[in-house]
């Protein structure tokens, strides 16, 4: 009786001992960078994941995080939104102040903007703008905008350039994973001339409730699809240095006189530069070339995709990743990876968009 009573204390031990070190809470108060007073109500969230607050009276707010790194997003009506980048480590600071500052628009860019702001902008541009944001995929039939009515278009003829911002953050409703997204759209830019798009914004996510078992069951069988060879899985696998069982292959592309050959790899982990900083676990990778094509070849290519890129069939899932010459690239536990503006991807991941989108909390 006594060895069954040590047993359980001790699994009743080791199971909390888990649940702390598998996450940790980041404390922190924001205020009014002029005025150093509390901001209540201010909207603090770990960008592209489930979890968020308000501050309260006092501008105090508390997170729980799972283990791993994210960009912390502060929002308040009024003022600039702010991101921060965050680990682990955040957790043993708790004197966090955050100081926000108050939206000063300049008249000359207000004369700019309603010059070249396109009133019908929705009726022109809200198809082109759904693609590129939203996505083409199978997924992105079921994940719709529901207040469309905030974003603003303007269009820049000297640089043929379309550029789409949003007067509030965007309600985005996902039917096919399941989730509820508010986005605060920084902005979005498309040059007609390079035929190059970037958006860039700070994503919340909530899970949709419902007592429906076969929508759960469906939710959750699209969500592990959306997942597997997605970005998130590569980080994840690259961290654990378990690509080749996740199904992952790295080639480095090679360029001589506008050719380009495929260079395989024999060991992935020493060709990227691989190493993990043991008191932070913070993998760091440097490859030694900057173009990388990595093959997902678990499962085919989405034949949408083959058809609106005219390319023919083949058994694995291609992609480009470019990391920027000399940069080197923070991986953390949960596949959040820094700086995410020294990469630039192509081919079959920059397919998938905000449709396809998961969080970092999220395990399938």
């Amino acid at each position: 009786m006594k060895r069954n009573l040590l047993m359980l204390v001790c699994l009743i031990f080791s199971a909390a001992t888990f649940a702390q070190t598998n996450s940790y809470y980041l404390t922190g108060r924001i205020i009014d960078g002029a005025t150093q007073l509390p901001l209540q109500a201010a909207s603090v969230f770990a960008q592209n994941t489930t979890i968020g607050t308000v501050t309260d009276a006092n501008g105090n707010f508390t997170l729980k995080l799972p283990i791993g790194g994210y960009d912390l997003a502060i929002t308040f009506t009024g003022y600039e939104t702010i991101s921060r980048r965050i680990t682990t480590a955040d957790s043993y600071d708790k004197n966090i102040v955050i100081e926000m500052k108050q939206k000063e628009k300049a008249m000359e860019d207000v004369v700019i903007r309603a010059s070249n702001e396109v009133l019908d902008g929705w009726e022109k541009y809200g198809s082109f703008f759904l693609d590129n944001f939203i996505g083409k995929s199978n997924n992105s039939k079921l994940c719709t905008i529901t207040n469309s009515s905030v974003l603003k278009f303007y269009y820049y003829k000297r640089k043929d350039r379309l550029k789409v911002l949003a007067t509030e953050p965007l309600e985005i409703e996902n039917l096919a994973l399941g989730y509820k997204i508010k986005y605060t759209l920084d902005s979005f830019i498309h040059d007609y001339k390079t035929q190059a798009g970037i958006y860039t914004g700070y994503p919340l996510f909530e899970e949709i409730t419902t007592t429906d078992s076969l929508q759960q069951i469906n939710w959750r069988d699209n969500r592990e699809k959306a997942y597997s060879g997605s970005l998130l899985h590569f980080m994840r696998s690259v961290y654990d240095k378990t690509l080749k069982d996740q199904g992952f292959e790295i080639q480095f592309i090679a360029k001589k006189e506008e050719k380009e050959s495929a260079i395989k790899l024999t060991d992935f982990y020493n060709s990227i530069g691989y190493k993990m900083d043991d008191s932070s676990t913070v993998v760091e990778i440097t490859p030694y070339q900057p173009d990388i094509a990595i093959l997902y070849t678990n499962d085919v290519p989405d034949p949408e995709y083959l058809e609106q890129n005219s390319e023919k069939a083949r058994n694995f899932q291609l992609s480009v990743i470019n990391v920027n010459p000399g940069n080197s690239i923070d991986i953390e536990q949960n596949g959040y990876y820094y700086d995410q503006s020294d990469i630039t991807i192509t081919g079959y991941l920059a397919w998938h968009k905000i449709a396809d989108m998961l969080p970092y909390n999220y395990n399938p």
